[in-house]
């Protein structure tokens, strides 16, 4: 077992139960990709079990604090057990949810996500990488699936120095309409698989009261973004509730805050994204869900090009959904990607009615809670309009964030009523 030393005093965040070592830490060792090392203080302290990336500046990620736990094949069907029964305890009315949450379930490097009768699997690190073919198999067997497909395409591999990575693992037959996982019982499932595509990665999830399609092989992340989960839901309840008559749904992707506000009774609603496939996905999404296409606008044009135009033209709306791309993935971009988020929330409350309703989110790693909310403050303040903080916005709670490991707060919103003039 080859044997990983820190540098005096660089064992503080390990002693935190915190499990990322960047490479800077490191006073000696080395070893092969993925494989697992002791890792211990300048003095020779035992500080966890960690897998190894020599190409990262995060160097090695903790499987474990306890010295006596092995990492192994029961290490990892542990892990993903207690990951699965922890789901089981959130309220999740979908039958997309994440299984597996990377670190904060103990498992660095791997997002599994679940659609229906299908799972996705992301291998980010070496040390997933390593011990893909015993993780696939636990999660086949723990959920009692038989389909699983690949998205390991994400950008940060390269960091990890793996090439990119997608295709199905363990499938692809569809399996019958309505099909459910006896490991993971969905009270209410309403799963109607879509006709789909030769590969079988065309899938269709309930979520909430509507239904969304998605291609597991196409799009961001792992086909969809089941963060936004409870955000949608609660956007169509102000919809509801506020009876909203011109909504703008900004960066609107395949469409989920689109049919969440048209669930909720929006009037119309405008919906914007630079991807025309994207848009293309959106326009099945409401027609999937029953909404007449002339209750919507859907624009593949440029975000903050369009934001720009109506406020030229005057044009208002009583509901807006500012819902970015990841301007800033590390604390390096944050300056840069705080300008972007300032001049977009600028624009978007400049051409929100007074007593409106903002949606806005920011899904960057590099940019805080605290940061965001000082950013969208100052956005304000230039925009010359002052509003109400309603609410705090975050990711589902399949999503989790632990104590050790802050950094999983990647997603933070906040709902802005704005005031009236004077």
């Amino acid at each position: 077992m080859n044997i990983i030393r820190l540098k005096d005093g660089r064992e503080r965040s390990l002693l935190r139960r915190h499990p990322w070592i960047f490479d800077g830490a490191i006073a000696s060792g080395s070893a092969d990709s993925g494989e697992t090392v002791r890792v211990e203080s300048h003095s020779g302290q035992f500080l966890g079990w960690a897998a190894f990336s020599p190409s990262s500046k995060i160097r090695a990620r903790v499987w474990s604090f306890t010295e006596a736990q092995p990492i192994d094949a029961d290490f990892f069907a542990a892990r993903i057990a207690q990951a699965i029964s922890a789901r089981r305890r959130f309220d999740i009315q979908s039958d997309g949810l994440r299984l597996i949450h990377g670190e904060s379930d103990g498992l660095p490097g791997l997002v599994v996500d679940r659609y229906g009768d299908t799972l996705v699997a992301q291998f980010s690190s070496c040390g997933s990488e390593k011990w893909k073919q015993v993780i696939v198999a636990e999660l086949l067997a723990q959920t009692g699936l038989t389909r699983l497909y690949e998205r390991s395409d994400a950008s940060v591999r390269s960091l990890e120095g793996l090439p990119e990575a997608t295709g199905w693992l363990a499938g692809p037959a569809p399996a019958a309409p309505g099909a459910a996982s006896a490991a993971l019982p969905a009270e209410s499932v309403d799963f109607a698989p879509a006709s789909p595509a030769e590969n079988g990665t065309a899938i269709i999830i309930r979520e909430h009261d509507w239904k969304l399609s998605l291609d597991v092989a196409e799009g961001h992340k792992t086909g969809f973004y089941l963060d936004q989960r409870d955000s949608r839901h609660k956007f169509a309840a102000y919809a509801k509730r506020l009876q909203f008559q011109n909504v703008l749904n900004c960066y609107c992707y395949t469409g989920g805050f689109t049919v969440a506000a048209l669930a909720g009774g929006a009037a119309h609603v405008t919906s914007i994204d630079s991807s025309g496939p994207a848009i293309e996905r959106a326009k099945a999404n409401v027609a999937l869900n029953g909404f007449d296409a002339s209750r919507t606008t859907m624009l593949d044009a440029d975000v903050n090009a369009m934001l720009r135009q109506y406020l030229k033209d005057g044009v208002t709306f009583d509901a807006i959904v500012l819902d970015p791309p990841k301007f800033a993935p590390t604390v390096t971009h944050a300056e840069r990607a705080a300008r972007a988020y300032k001049d977009i929330n600028r624009l978007a409350l400049s051409i929100l009615a007074p007593g409106g309703v903002l949606f806005t989110y920011s899904c960057s790693g590099g940019v805080s809670a605290d940061l965001f909310h000082k950013i969208v403050a100052s956005a304000g303040t230039d925009a010359g309009v002052d509003a109400f903080i309603s609410e705090r916005m975050g990711g589902a709670p399949d999503h989790p964030m632990t104590v050790a490991f802050p950094e999983g707060e990647y997603l933070k919103g906040l709902v802005l009523v704005k005031r009236a003039a004077g």
